[in-house]
């Protein structure tokens, strides 16, 4: 009777052991349902909003946005919303990242700047539409993180280093087009410097954790500038020495 309980005991301790995998296996939806969730996406909070690029629309459906999220959000990753990838920082909204790459007319020649990597989505959206990306992020902790994720997903047309965006990156301008995704309290000076003429930059300015204007900075082959409000957005700070 002993050896009888005992294997019974035994073979209820590995039906116990295998609940949990089996439930994490269940909670997180496979690459199948992730390309599902993200064609949705595409159609439904991006098409049908007025983004008409067919690359970036082509960039959107391609990029797997829940390898640029924490590990328990993957499953919010495709919903319309920012989503938090820590030390105060987000994941724009995917209609604002698709809306901000349109905007900004990238071409495949292109050389692209991008103010705030955060997670490193916005530069694998922008890898996919450019010819060369480089990307700043002030917080070391998601700069490492970000450079080694966009790295190991093969985004070999993306830079990325770890420094003050406002000052940009002088190395290699000028650029065909900047996108700042974090907001400033003014267009900084640098960054005008650095657009080639006949570029376009797009921009949050206002206060921090205000609603903030999303300005579009024209510089014509005169190197004259023109700005133009495009909406109301809500993003995090810029920060450093000057924010």
């Amino acid at each position: 009777m002993n050896t009888i309980r005992n294997i019974s005991i035994a073979i209820m301790a590995v039906l116990l052991a295998a609940v949990p995998a089996a439930s994490a296996s269940a909670a997180e939806p496979d690459e199948a349902a992730f390309t599902t969730m993200r064609e949705r996406m595409v159609t439904y909070q991006i098409a049908r909003r007025g983004v008409k690029d067919r690359e970036v629309l082509r960039a959107m459906n391609t990029v797997p946005r829940h390898r640029f999220v924490p590990r328990g959000l993957m499953g919010e990753a495709y919903d319309d919303t920012p989503l938090p990838i820590g030390y105060g920082q987000t994941i724009s909204q995917p209609y604002i990242v698709a809306y901000m790459t349109q905007i900004i007319k990238v071409n495949r020649g292109d050389t692209v700047l991008e103010i705030g990597t955060g997670s490193g989505y916005q530069a694998a959206v922008l890898s996919a539409v450019a010819g060369k990306v480089y990307t700043i992020e002030i917080i070391p902790q998601l700069a490492k993180l970000a450079a080694r994720r966009l790295e190991e997903l093969g985004y070999e047309n993306v830079s990325a280093r770890c420094a003050d965006g406002y000052y940009g990156w002088q190395r290699y301008a000028p650029f065909d087009a900047i996108i700042v995704t974090a907001a400033a309290g003014h267009i900084p000076p640098p960054l005008l410097k650095q657009l080639k003429p006949g570029g376009r930059m797009i921009i949050p300015v206002g206060g921090p954790f205000m609603v903030q204007s999303l300005i579009l900075v024209e510089k014509d082959r005169a190197g004259r500038i023109t700005t133009r409000n495009l909406m109301a957005v809500r993003f995090v700070p810029l920060t450093g020495r000057h924010e």
